[in-house]
């Protein structure tokens, strides 16, 4: 496995998985009940976009930086939640008041979301940034750290004592049948755990792959998100979220946050919201 995410951190496709990701946590943690948390392809959990990985792609310029630059007068709620949640990590390393300078992965935003009582078990397959991963949250109790294949942790932890879950399922599509892993993934996940939260991160770059991938689950309570950038600004220009069992509530506030999120990353990008079973795509905006 070659993938390090240090690379793409920021982008516009952690915008959406990580707006995602923040307001599940936040309606998932409204009840006064435990919460069981697994992210199967964890990262290292912070990253230096002036380090030598982030700054080689500067991809956050074309993401993150341009929603942290955006006025904030009539910033949805979610958004503005998830932004407060970056520039809170970001100042612990001194750096309020000027460039954002490090951005939380889907670890670090998971951790900041969680009550005492609740668990999370974070998986990174890669020798150096599950090593990384673990240094990063050393001595916290709350969390367990697995350099281990997240795929097979779906099977494993499931179903948890807590009867209540929010998997996040964001792979490296590395592997021509990544699609396909996925997949069997989440269908040992729904067998075993049928009443949990999903929340899976997919590229659009094969649209055949994308549509059977999603087909398959169409029968399912679901949401389905996508942010299409123009080709010239990223070397992905599309990218998805299909959220299985979304909390109430969430499908609201994703439609109010998406039309904002495509207008502040470029005028020529596009968003789409279509949540099933309904018959048709309900269009969050279009460029």
């Amino acid at each position: 496995m070659n993938y390090r995410h240090g690379f793409h951190a920021g982008n516009f496709a952690d915008v959406l998985k990580h707006l995602v990701l923040c307001e599940l946590l936040r309606l998932l943690t409204v009840k006064d009940k435990k919460l069981f948390v697994l992210d199967t392809h964890a990262g290292t959990g912070s990253y230096d976009l002036a380090g030598q990985m982030a700054s080689r792609t500067g991809e956050a310029e074309a993401g993150i930086a341009r929603l942290m630059a955006a006025t904030r007068a009539g910033t949805p709620a979610a958004v503005a939640r998830y932004l407060a949640a970056v520039s809170a990590y970001d100042r612990k390393f001194g750096a309020a008041g000027g460039p954002l300078r490090r951005y939380p992965g889907s670890p670090r935003l998971i951790r900041a979301g969680l009550r005492h009582g609740d668990r999370f078990v974070a998986c990174e397959i890669h020798p150096q940034d599950a090593l990384a991963l673990k240094r990063e949250f050393a001595g916290d109790r709350l969390i367990e750290v697995r350099q281990q294949d997240g795929y097979h942790a779906v099977k494993s932890v499931l179903p948890p004592p807590e009867r209540r879950a929010l998997v996040l399922i964001d792979p490296p599509f590395e592997a021509t049948d990544e699609f396909e892993k996925l997949a069997r993934a989440l269908r040992h996940g729904l067998r075993r755990f049928a009443v949990g939260c999903y929340a899976i991160w997919y590229p659009i770059k094969d649209t055949d792959a994308v549509a059977a991938f999603v087909a398959e689950f169409a029968s399912l309570k679901a949401t389905r998100l996508e942010l299409e950038m123009p080709a010239e600004e990223s070397k992905l220009a599309a990218c998805g979220m299909l959220v299985i069992n979304p909390p109430w509530k969430f499908d609201e506030a994703m439609r109010e946050s998406l039309p904002w999120i495509a207008a502040q990353l470029g005028p020529d990008v596009t968003a789409r919201l279509s949540a099933s079973p309904a018959s048709a795509p309900v269009p969050a905006s279009a460029s």
